[in-house]
């Protein structure tokens, strides 16, 4: 069967893609009756036109994603066309706001719509020129000097305050992203930071709770989130990956890149105490020449010490973001990064909390493929399960909820576009709360007047 016989992507499918530095990675599920991700189609090629997490070659990216996709396709027998998107890099940055919403009655409840307006408040923040919002978070809620509320839905009260968590990104490298996947023939459906989308994977809603710092090392960028009592309170994107380990490699062993990529994987480790001595590679000459010997003890140096540095940026950011002796769950390591040996080891020696390294099988339906099951695949998975909840929260059920809260802010437009139990709804909510009701009041009453002169008129 052809690319161009294949049926259409059904509702129930969603597309996940995962466009790193050193791979570009499509993947497309659905849920299965227990609730789990069944995989249906996976591709996944080599990447050449994304450096550090950002796209620096359109037509290079574009080709990737195509092959990709395209992979994906035949094995799910279907055209993919709706993805939902990862994006990294040096140039995402975090900050911390609090938003407030004074409420006209004290008496009515705090309802979604409220929580809705206070966060779409945030976006209106004044940020540095080409910057943009990609995610708010609401921490703790504040009702009246309430404090430490994490759902106010349904309380009573007047002055709603919230802290909130927002990432923003440069527009440039969003508008590229956008770009490669719409050259590609395909459509975001929505955008996610990689380091939430991997969370989503690899953490369980206790080590949330507990506080836990996610550390996803990918081949570019090595990226950091901590959860606290089930909320993240600090995400940062640093510099280093993978990619910086091969150069040393490549360096100090004075070898071509896919040699050095090669040792990294085959024979590298994280902790040169867990190598012997005399253990020796030998690498193919150039051209001829002799063979060339390396100390698998010598590598294992030339790795530690790069690995140390980078576990060195990721306590800064953990000591940064004020929760380093809040982390009951440790350090859990996911991405390319974490199937270097030893790299457990070392984390819990370097930064003396508790480390494990974190699969993205947890939501996975049984048999599931092996490849899909390693660390390299976390983020697509996490971008996968959070378009598989926006299906389930687009149920039919929702929508008369969802255009509710549309009508209801946009009421002067409401017969432009809205559905007909949207506008069937409408004038019951706005009346809770504005005064439209008073409006037809007046209008009624006016008109009664007008009616009823001419009848005086007629009795005298």
């Amino acid at each position: 069967m052809t690319t161009n016989e294949l049926k259409l992507q059904t509702p129930d499918v969603v597309v996940a893609l995962d466009i790193g530095t050193t791979k570009v990675c499509c993947l497309a599920g659905r849920k299965s009756a227990h609730g789990k991700i069944e995989m249906i189609g996976v591709g996944k090629v080599e990447s050449i036109g994304v450096l550090r997490g950002v796209v620096s070659n359109i037509e290079k990216t574009v080709s990737a994603i195509r092959e990709a996709v395209e992979i994906a396709e035949r094995q799910a027998g279907m055209k993919l066309r709706d993805v939902h998107v990862g994006i990294a890099g040096q140039h995402i940055k975090s900050l911390q706001h609090r938003g407030i919403l004074t409420r006209e009655s004290d008496h009515t409840e705090i309802n979604d719509r409220d929580i809705d307006r206070l966060v779409n408040d945030m976006f209106k923040l004044v940020l540095p020129p080409g910057d943009k919002i990609i995610h708010v978070f609401p921490q703790e809620f504040t009702v009246d000097n309430e404090q430490g509320i994490t759902d106010p839905v349904g309380m009573c009260g007047v002055r709603l305050e919230a802290n909130f968590h927002i990432i923003t990104g440069q527009i440039t490298a969003i508008n590229n992203i956008y770009r490669c996947i719409e050259k590609a023939g395909l459509k975001v459906k929505d955008l996610t930071l990689e380091p939430i989308a991997s969370a989503d994977a690899v953490l369980s809603d206790e080590e949330k709770q507990a506080g836990v710092a996610l550390v996803d090392m990918g081949g570019g960028t090595t990226d950091i989130t901590i959860f606290h009592e089930g909320l993240i309170r600090h995400t940062a994107v640093i510099p280093f990956g993978g990619n910086v380990i091969t150069a040393d490699i490549k360096e100090g062993c004075t070898v071509m890149q896919p040699q050095a990529e090669k040792l990294k994987v085959k024979f590298g480790s994280a902790l040169s105490n867990e190598v012997f001595d005399n253990r020796i590679i030998t690498i193919p000459g150039l051209k001829g020449r002799e063979h060339k010997e390396i100390s698998e003890k010598n590598l294992s140096r030339i790795i530690q010490a790069r690995m140390e540095e980078m576990l060195d940026y990721v306590l800064w950011e953990i000591r940064r973001s004020g929760f380093e002796r809040k982390l009951i769950g440790g350090i859990v390591l996911t991405g390319g990064g974490a199937l270097m040996n030893h790299i457990d080891k070392l984390t819990e020696l370097h930064t003396a909390m508790s480390c494990r390294v974190g699969l993205p099988v947890e939501n996975l339906a049984h048999g599931y493929r092996q490849s899909v099951s390693s660390p390299i695949f976390s983020t697509a998975i996490g971008l996968l399960q959070r378009g598989l909840e926006d299906v389930e929260y687009r149920d039919p059920a929702l929508e008369p909820a969802v255009n509710e809260t549309i009508v209801e802010t946009a009421s002067v437009n409401n017969n432009n576009g809205a559905s007909p139990e949207s506008n069937a709804k409408a004038p019951s909510n706005v009346s809770e709360e504005k005064s439209p009701t008073w409006l037809e009041n007046v209008f009624k009453k006016t008109k009664e007047w007008f009616e009823a002169e001419p009848d005086m008129d007629f009795k005298k």
